[in-house]
C-alpha cells in the first residue's frame, strides 16, 4: 500500500523535530493562519480550533497529503497564555508563572481532504515552574529567544532553570505530544 504525502502545516523547527522523531518522511508547508483566542470556547477547544484551520489552510492546496496541523498554549488557571508579542509582555508571563503549575495543552488535527478523513484531539501536561527572582527570569529571557513560545519558554532550551517538574508527555511541552500522534498515525497507516 503507497502511503499519502505527509506534510506538517508548521514553520516551527521544534515541531520538525518532533515529527523527524517518529522516522516519517515529511515536507513542510506553514499555513501562516492567524491563531484565534474566543473567550467562548475552553483552552482545549481553542488549540483543537486553531490545529484545525492550520491543517485545512495547507489540505485545501494539498488534498490528497495527510497534514499534520498543531497548535500550543499554557494555561494558568483561567489565563491563556500564546506567544508573546514583545519582552515586557515575556517578562510577565514568566513572572506570572513563576512558583506555579500550569498546563500545556497541544491541540492536534490530522485532515486528509480526498478522502474526507480527519482527526482532532488535544493533549494536556502538567508544568511546575520554580520560584523564580526577577534576575533569574531575566537571565533566562536572555538564554532564548522566547517570542515564538507559548508562555514566553522552552522546556528544550535551558527549561531546568525554571521548571520543577513535568506530569505527562515532555514532547507535548515542546509542541507535540509524540505519544498520542505515533498511536493515531498508525490508526492511517504510517509506521512510526
Amino acid at each position: 500500500m503507497k502511503l499519502p504525502p505527509f506534510i506538517l502545516a508548521s514553520a516551527s523547527p521544534r515541531r520538525a523535530e518532533l515529527v523527524k522523531e517518529l522516522g516519517i518522511a515529511f515536507k513542510v508547508e506553514s499555513a501562516d493562519n492567524e491563531e484565534l483566542h474566543p473567550s467562548h470556547l475552553t483552552p482545549h477547544e481553542i488549540c483543537q480550533v486553531n490545529a484545525y484551520r492550520k491543517a485545512r489552510a495547507v489540505a485545501k492546496r494539498k488534498p490528497d497529503a495527510v497534514v499534520l496541523g498543531a497548535d500550543t498554549i499554557v494555561v494558568l488557571g483561567k489565563e491563556i497564555f500564546g506567544k508573546p508579542r514583545d519582552g515586557a509582555e515575556a517578562r510577565r508571563m514568566l513572572a506570572r508563572l513563576q512558583g506555579q503549575t500550569h498546563q500545556v495543552i497541544t491541540g492536534v488535527c490530522l485532515i486528509q481532504l480526498r478522502e474526507h478523513r480527519q482527526k482532532l484531539f488535544a493533549v494536556s501536561t502538567s508544568v511546575a515552574f520554580r520560584p523564580l527572582t526577577t534576575g533569574q527570569i531575566q537571565d533566562y529571557l536572555a538564554s532564548i529567544n522566547p517570542l515564538d513560545k507559548a508562555g514566553a519558554y522552552a522546556i528544550q532550551e535551558n527549561g531546568g532553570a525554571i521548571i520543577e517538574e513535568i506530569t505527562g508527555s515532555r514532547s507535548n511541552v515542546v509542541g507535540l505530544p509524540l505519544e498520542r500522534l505515533r498511536e493515531e498515525l498508525r490508526d492511517w497507516g504510517f509506521r512510526c
